[in-house]
């Protein structure tokens, strides 16, 4: 019943509209006063705003995650059949091993070279931090390998499916098998070539 309330295609299709559109206005605010008027304040604000939208993004999909799990078993109780459970169970295992995993590396990736900005080269709290010369010049490299790895982000959703989607794995064989096999002449398409010395019969 909360899954029909809360689950609607047009509150999703709201939810995803208004993040694309806060998400464009932060990054236009953040670009025009770094860029424009060289005031780095805001860039330290707009660190902030990442950190806390990528941990929002995981804490929203483990409720995702424990409420589809909560379904299936609801689902299995209420028509009383193991099997249908168990059905149910498998085909809810994956798709919420793929959502935890995502949002994971979605904050490791995103997330966390936001963080090490804010602490290391960011002026925002900088009154707040007394970290020693030492730790902020070992903390900017980290800050500038995690950075750059962050990079990734644009690409971990096909190895995360690859590593824990069956089917996509599958599909992806299917896929390959496909564009080989018509690369490729078959046995029937070559040609037979008689050797010397051989007769060539016809029946």
């Amino acid at each position: 019943m909360q899954a029909q309330v809360w689950c609607t295609t047009i509150r999703a299709r709201k939810v995803v509209i208004s993040l694309t559109l806060v998400a464009l206005t932060a990054e236009a605010i953040n670009s025009i006063c770094r860029h424009v008027a060289n005031v780095v304040v805001v860039n330290d604000i707009y660190e902030v705003f990442i950190a806390v939208i990528t941990v929002a993004v995981l804490a929203i999909n483990v409720v995702v995650v424990h409420q589809v799990r909560r379904s299936a078993t609801n689902a299995a109780a209420n028509l009383g059949v193991q099997q249908h459970h168990q059905s149910t169970s498998s085909n809810s295992v994956v798709p919420t091993v793929m959502l935890v995993a995502t949002s994971l590396i979605y904050v490791l990736l995103y997330g966390a070279p936001s963080t090490c900005n804010i602490l290391f080269n960011g002026t925002l709290f900088q009154s707040l931090l007394n970290f020693s010369n030492n730790t902020r010049v070992v903390g900017q490299k980290f800050t500038t390998v995690i950075s750059g790895l962050g990079g990734l982000i644009f690409a971990y959703n096909f190895y995360v499916y690859l590593i824990t989607g069956k089917r996509f794995r599958s599909e992806l064989h299917k896929l390959f098998s496909c564009c080989f096999s018509s690369s490729s002449p078959g046995v029937a398409d070559v040609p037979e070539v008689a050797t010397r010395g051989q007769a060539v019969t016809t029946v």
